[in-house]
């Protein structure tokens, strides 16, 4: 049996195949996936939620990170709290491993943001490609559609208007956030669990 481990800053890591994660009665788990080109700020956006840090000292991801963050939701039916376990799922965006592991990482998926950088155009573009890679293995899921990076504002390439209209194709909302201030990073995961929750 392959084993995992918890490292100190809550995250999730095994080598091998995918996670199995041991299951508790007290907390509903949902696995959420982070998509977009390398470079984004996808792992920023993570550890900006998760550990409320952000470094800009750029190191791509190698391989696959899974990160686990304990929230509370309001259930809008009936006014009652809920403990959420959130699995987030983090992965290297070249495109030579995006088919070794597509399979793998997007298996049981539940929900999805799909990050951009606002700075690039190509990036936006791009999401077409891991819509279609993500929802090949799961159907269709939540998705919410980030332009990460809104605080470089003099170099912003990709206006809110055209993210807007991208996300409403796929019936999507979308958000603009800033790793780097922690702008709307919180409320686009909470966003994104009421999406998976609460259809």
């Amino acid at each position: 049996m392959e084993s995992y481990f918890y490292t100190r800053d809550n995250t999730l890591s095994r080598q091998g195949a995918l996670l199995q994660v041991p299951q508790s009665d007290e907390s509903r788990k949902l696995k959420v996936c982070l998509i977009g080109d390398v470079g984004v700020g996808k792992t920023s956006l993570i550890r900006r939620f998760v550990l409320d840090v952000f470094d800009d000292k750029y190191i791509a991801t190698i391989g696959t990170k899974v990160t686990k963050k304990e929230i509370e939701v309001k259930n809008p039916r009936t006014g009652d709290p809920e403990q959420v376990v959130l699995l987030i799922w983090d992965i290297m965006g070249q495109p030579s491993f995006r088919e070794v592991l597509r399979e793998a990482y997007f298996y049981g998926v539940q929900g999805s943001l799909a990050v951009c950088d606002v700075t690039s155009k190509e990036s936006l573009g791009e999401l077409r490609y891991w819509i279609k890679a993500m929802t090949s293995t799961t159907g269709k899921v939540p998705i919410v559609f980030l332009g990460n990076k809104c605080d470089l504002r003099e170099e912003t390439r990709v206006p809110y208007q055209d993210l807007e209209v991208f996300a409403k194709k796929n019936d999507s909302p979308a958000m603009l956030t800033s790793a780097k201030t922690g702008y709307n990073v919180e409320q686009a995961f909470t966003t994104l669990v009421d999406k998976m929750l609460y259809p």
